[in-house]
């Protein structure tokens, strides 16, 4: 698990296709975050979770798989391209973010960038399947950044970045037309599939169906 407070900004060395299964493998410059990691460990690239499967130095290697590639942008990412880099939450750390799988859930666009001094408002284009579950003041993770959900639209939403953030993560490098991996807050994933699976059959789940049950 992870929690979207990104440690450090990593360097994509190699990328390339492996094997005939569709996979493929990344090499990341982690820097000084390698002193920490062994093999096996879990470590969110650009908010996908992945295992270490090989260390040289500050150079770890990763497997990506046939879902991974389709899923996310990591099959976008070419060599001195920057990545966020989370190693997994230890049982002992403070919970700082949110609740980060590393289980991205769609690509989204960035679709405008208003900077406003050292802050920055970001909007986000995605399709209405991500857009469903997605709240208002609720979480996001963006590149496996942890964000809260600003504002929502028809066509996609807004986040307010921090300096902090923007000077600690590759959002602050953000340019429009961009995509970026998106996971909704698992949350709001469970209590929708509850939801869904108590009520009568017939539409999904909508404000008016809710308003008829009671809710």
């Amino acid at each position: 698990m992870f929690t979207g407070l990104i440690e450090g900004v990593g360097e994509v060395r190699s990328v390339a296709p492996s094997g005939s299964l569709g996979g493929g493998a990344l090499v990341v410059d982690l820097g000084e975050l390698a002193d920490d990691c062994r093999l096996g460990d879990s470590i969110a690239i650009n908010g996908a979770c992945l295992t270490v499967m090989r260390l040289d130095g500050t150079l770890a290697s990763f497997g990506l798989s046939a879902e991974t590639l389709a899923t996310s942008t990591l099959a976008q990412l070419r060599p001195r391209v920057k990545v966020n880099v989370e190693r997994a939450m230890k049982a002992t750390d403070r919970f700082g973010g949110h609740i980060v799988q590393g289980h991205v859930d769609g690509i989204g666009a960035i679709r405008a960038i208003n900077r406003q001094g050292e802050f920055a408002d970001i909007e986000f284009g995605v399709d209405g399947a991500l857009l469903d579950q997605m709240v208002a003041k609720g979480s996001v993770a963006i590149d496996g950044v942890s964000l809260t959900i600003a504002k929502l639209d028809p066509e996609g939403f807004r986040v307010a970045a921090i300096p902090e953030t923007l000077a600690r993560t590759t959002l602050g490098g953000a340019r429009i037309g961009q995509q970026v991996n998106i996971e909704i807050d698992i949350i709001v994933k469970v209590v929708r599939r509850q939801l869904e699976r108590i009520m009568p059959g017939g539409p999904g789940l909508t404000v008016e169906r809710l308003k008829q049950m009671g809710f």
